[in-house]
């Protein structure tokens, strides 16, 4: 990761160019000192500018090494603090790259924004600058996405399944079934997007799901029910028989599995015909199918078996009359990218049941 001091530099640098090029902002730079020791924060940076019509003011930086939300609104407080009680001084964020959402607050709070890509805003006085669209370039080694890696999904399926529960790191850990430094190093990724929300800033602070709806978005457009692995079958029977089935097959054998997709669908909030079952199961794909006399076929299969991606699919079974069906959180997600009206389906799902749990 870029040094913050080496960020100020390059943010100098930077602003130096961009108001150059305007031909109508003056500027000097001044020491972040002349602020004097009696001041809780001190700025990174503070540039004196002359617009064109000759007033001065006093742009003032603070830079973090961050640039997502929880970091801009900790800079927001903090330059409203510097600011207070002064005339002629404008507030701007920095930091290395920020982020579409980060860009969004600043605008709410009235402060002007630059990072190292290019993209900035100032509006002040008779100045309007605004550059967008520019991508990272210093991206981070540990992506956003990194917690849609299937054992952090326990972390998250875990959240948004219970979505009004506060958590300790520790209790979090032992529900999905993952370490404690793993899911501390989750929850420290999700509070930088401000997706959860903590009740203090201490290290052993609850926190709890924030904005369930967001996050579930993102993970979507990060997932696919393809990545589990499948396997294509015909049965010469209806579907309804297919799933009666089913349901008596595992019971006898007393072993997990779980409908999912259209399956799962028309049992929890039902929306389309379907003639295709959707199952997922623990292992020995190839056994049970042989034991429930389905045909494996390359084309025109009506039962698929999927072995999953991560046995956290599981998590939140839910008993519809009987019938075992994965939770809303996975059939959302799994319905998102399915093709045949899947994500018409998904969001029929989000409305009539999911939303109403937030």
């Amino acid at each position: 990761m870029i040094k913050e001091q080496e960020i100020i530099n390059k943010i100098k640098d930077n602003i130096q160019t961009l108001f150059k090029s305007t031909g109508f902002i003056k500027l000097t730079c001044i020491q972040p000192k002349v602020w004097g020791k009696y001041y809780r924060f001190n700025p990174d940076i503070v540039i004196e500018t002359e617009t064109a019509r000759k007033k001065k003011f006093l742009l003032i930086f603070e830079v973090k090494s961050t640039g997502q939300p929880r970091y801009v609104r900790m800079a927001v407080s903090q330059l409203k603090e510097i600011i207070a009680n002064k005339k002629q001084c404008y507030s701007v964020f920095a930091s290395t790259f920020i982020s579409e959402e980060s860009r969004k607050i600043c605008r709410e709070s009235g402060i002007g924004f630059i990072d190292l890509a290019g993209n900035c805003f100032f509006n002040f006085d008779n100045v309007y600058l605004s550059v967008e669209g520019r991508s990272n370039p210093y991206p981070t080694t540990r992506p956003l996405k990194s917690i849609f890696y299937p054992k952090s999904s326990r972390v998250l399926r875990v959240l948004l399944c219970n979505p009004k529960k506060e958590w300790f790191v520790k209790d979090l850990a032992r529900e999905a079934e993952t370490s404690l430094g793993q899911t501390s190093l989750i929850k420290n990724k999700l509070l930088e997007y401000e997706y959860v929300g903590v009740s203090s800033e201490k290290k052993r602070a609850k926190f709890w799901l924030k904005k369930p709806e967001e996050l579930l978005s993102k993970w979507a457009t990060n997932y696919t029910y393809k990545k589990n692995k499948m396997k294509n079958y015909y049965s010469l029977e209806d579907v309804e028989t297919i799933e009666k089935k089913i349901v008596d097959y595992f019971n006898l054998k007393n072993t997990t599995y779980a409908f999912t997709l259209n399956t799962g669908t028309s049992m929890v909030a039902p929306f389309l015909r379907y003639k295709r079952v959707f199952l997922y199961v623990f292992n020995n794909i190839d056994k049970i199918a042989s034991e429930m006399n389905f045909k494996e076929v390359s084309s025109g299969s009506n039962v698929i078996l999927m072995e999953p991606y991560d046995e956290g699919v599981f998590y939140g079974l839910q008993m519809i009359k009987g019938v075992r069906v994965v939770s809303d959180i996975q059939l959302y997600l799994d319905l998102i990218s399915y093709k045949e009206r899947g994500e018409e389906a998904a969001k029929f799902l989000l409305e009539e049941r999911i939303r109403k749990q937030w």
